[in-house]
């Protein structure tokens, strides 16, 4: 038996715009979240900043589970432009869950935040992200959010 072992390689935060309500659908309550420019990245393995213009498209299923797919970029210190597609669930007791609707600080071991971020990296320095499997921790706060990633080996 091989057991997977992680390698952290970046936190990362920004500031979040207001959610953009879609509505009730047939699969549950669709939103969307802004995420500005500036926010940041910072790891042993990469450094930058996160790019504007980008957006979470969540899904809050019927089970009260909420279905994160973010796509967005980081420019990293030097230069280069690494698109991510990062798709996970958020869930918790109701409780918990309400308070983080309201705006509230809660924190993150209160509830499960788990993604799974897909690199796509120009050729050079980066293109390791586009040959690992990566897992990600998350914390939602009233208008931002931070993000641990680590690198499955």
């Amino acid at each position: 038996m091989i057991k997977p072992e992680l390698e952290f390689v970046y936190e990362a935060g920004g500031e979040l715009d207001e959610p953009r309500q879609i509505g009730e659908t047939y699969d549950g309550t669709r939103r969307i979240i802004p995420i500005f420019s500036g926010g940041y990245v910072k790891g042993p393995k990469i450094n930058g900043q996160l790019m504007g213009n980008s957006a979470d498209w969540q899904l809050t299923r019927h089970d009260g589970v909420t279905v994160a797919d973010a796509l967005y970029a980081i420019e990293t210190d030097d230069g280069e432009l690494i698109q991510i597609r990062n798709r996970g669930l958020r869930h918790g007791p109701v409780e918990v869950m309400q308070r983080l609707v309201m705006g509230e600080d809660v924190d993150p071991s209160e509830y499960y935040f788990r993604t799974v971020p897909e690199f796509i990296a120009p050729d050079g320095k980066y293109d390791w992200l586009n040959k690992s499997i990566f897992v990600c921790a998350g914390a939602r706060y009233a208008s931002s959010i931070r993000m641990w990633v680590w690198r499955v080996t």
